[in-house]
C-alpha cells in the first residue's frame, strides 16, 4: 500500500466522462475498501484541487493520480506538465488513463514524466480488467516515498 496500512489511499481521478467515472469508481470500490476517491472533471478543477485553490483548500494530497488526456478547460498534458514542474506535487505517481492510442499523445505523456500510459479499452469487460490491474499493481505492489 502506498501510504501506510492504517490510512486510506488517496486517489485523484481526473476524468470528464460520467460513464468512465462511474465504472472506475465502482470497480475500485468492489476491490479494496480503503480508498478515498476524489474526482476532478476538468483540468482546471484538477489543478485547483492539487494546489488547494478556490473551494479545495482542505483537499487531501493524493497518493496517486489517474489522469485522462482529453479534458475540457485544460487538457491532460497541460495538467501533467504543471504537476511534474511543481516541487510539492512531482513525486505523486501519475497514471495516464485515456482513450487515445495516438503515438504522439503517448510520447508527450512520457516526455512530461507520466509514470505510465494506459489506453482505455472500448470493451466493458476489458475496461474492468484494466482497472483491476491498475489497482493490483499501482495500489498494492508499488511503494512510494509518501507516508502518513
Amino acid at each position: 500500500m502506498l501510504s501506510g496500512a492504517a490510512s486510506k489511499l488517496e486517489i485523484l481521478l481526473v476524468e470528464d466522462n460520467p460513464g468512465d467515472i462511474r465504472l472506475i469508481v465502482e470497480t475500485l470500490e468492489e476491490g479494496r475498501k480503503d480508498y478515498n476517491i476524489s474526482v476532478a472533471k476538468d483540468g482546471e478543477e484538477a489543478l485547483n484541487f492539487l494546489l488547494k485553490r478556490k473551494n479545495f483548500e482542505q483537499a487531501p494530497v493524493p497518493d496517486i493520480i489517474l489522469l485522462d488526456l482529453k479534458l475540457p478547460r485544460k487538457d491532460g498534458i497541460e495538467v501533467l506538465k504543471e504537476i511534474k514542474e511543481n516541487d510539492g506535487l512531482k513525486a505523486i505517481p501519475v497514471i495516464v488513463l485515456t482513450s487515445s492510442s495516438a503515438d504522439s499523445d503517448m510520447a508527450s505523456a512520457y516526455k512530461n514524466h507520466a509514470n505510465c500510459y494506459i489506453t482505455k479499452p472500448i470493451d466493458l469487460d476489458k475496461f474492468v480488467v484494466t482497472i483491476q490491474a491498475i489497482e493490483n499493481f499501482w495500489f498494492t505492489i508499488i511503494k512510494t516515498s509518501k507516508s502518513k
